[in-house]
């Protein structure tokens, strides 16, 4: 009886244990986790039924009637080789740009493009053609000038973007969150030739603003000289009509002071005639009553008529 007791309860045992062993083999298979910034696709004999955004334990049916795949719901950044294009006025340049991304829809994107490698393929495609025609509709001096009113890169970058963004969305489940021109350059064959004609174009310039540079200078001047000759004529006329005033006031102190004292005058035109026609090897010989005699042999003599 113990006997079979104990083959009783092994026989138990052993089968609870392997209830447990099937119990948690289908647990494995009938759950699974999604981690923060995933994405889940949960897929019946290949066929999309579910999608799972929030992070946690979830259920499903035991492989092979459903089977999860996930994805990295993070922000993606791409940056496609380089390609040369043709802008509008027919000038070979080479431009690569930058694109931001993220899965927006898990289902379409697993449906059109499975996996990272084919969305990054497909959307190099549609960067190639959006760029080919922003580039092809626009001229160089859009994308690269100084002038602010040639300038258009964002204008036209935004428009590239947001037709970008519909058909990436539309078409694969992809968000663009943003399209940049990272860079745009001539093809090596071309540089030399370019950069001779820019040369070229800026010396043309630069004798340009030199000679309207030298015209204004004439212009201003030849304005200079006439304002000049106007302000020393100006001043030639008030001095001559100062020094006409000035020798009529002369001119009349001098005849009242000769009508005070007429014999000082005659004294005074003496002693100037005397120093134009007398020099230090002349002798004079004077009388004795002359008056030029009595000066210089006393200086207080006084004048008659004084």
């Amino acid at each position: 009886m113990l006997e079979a007791a104990s083959r009783r309860t092994k026989l138990r045992l052993t089968v609870l244990v392997a209830f447990g062993v099937l119990v948690a083999g289908l647990a494995a298979l009938c759950a699974f986790t999604v981690r923060a910034g995933e994405l889940a696709v949960v897929t019946q004999f290949g066929k999309p039924v579910h999608v799972v955004r929030e992070p946690g334990l979830y259920v499903k049916a035991p492989y092979p009637f459903q089977s999860v795949t996930t994805y990295d719901g993070r922000l993606f950044a791409l940056v496609p080789p380089p390609r040369e294009f043709l802008t509008l006025g027919k000038r070979n340049v080479v431009a690569s740009g930058v694109i931001l991304w993220r899965i927006a829809d898990p289902r379409q994107f697993m449906q059109t493009v499975f996996d990272r490698v084919g969305a990054e393929s497909r959307l190099s495609d549609i960067l190639l053609a959006e760029l080919g025609g922003a580039l092809g509709g626009a001229p160089m001096s859009a994308f690269v000038s100084t002038a602010p009113g040639e300038y258009r890169a964002e204008e036209i970058l935004g428009t590239v973007t947001r037709q970008y963004r519909e058909i990436a969305r539309r078409d694969y489940g992809i968000d663009v969150v943003d399209v940049r021109l990272l860079r745009l350059d001539f093809p090596a064959q071309n540089r030399g030739s370019v950069f001779a004609r820019m040369k070229s174009e800026r010396v043309r310039m630069s004798m340009r603003y030199r000679s309207e540079g030298e015209e204004e200078g004439l212009k201003i001047r030849a304005g200079a000289e006439k304002t000049k000759s106007g302000i020393l004529a100006e001043a030639y006329k008030l001095s001559q009509k100062y020094r006409g005033e000035g020798e009529a006031r002369a001119a009349k102190i001098y005849a009242d002071s000769l009508d005070r004292a007429p014999d000082f005058y005659r004294f005074v035109r003496s002693i100037e005639a005397l120093k134009k026609s007398v020099d230090k090897e002349t002798t004079l010989v004077l009388p004795v009553d002359s008056e030029l005699f009595r000066l210089l042999q006393d200086s207080r003599v006084r004048f008659s008529g004084q």
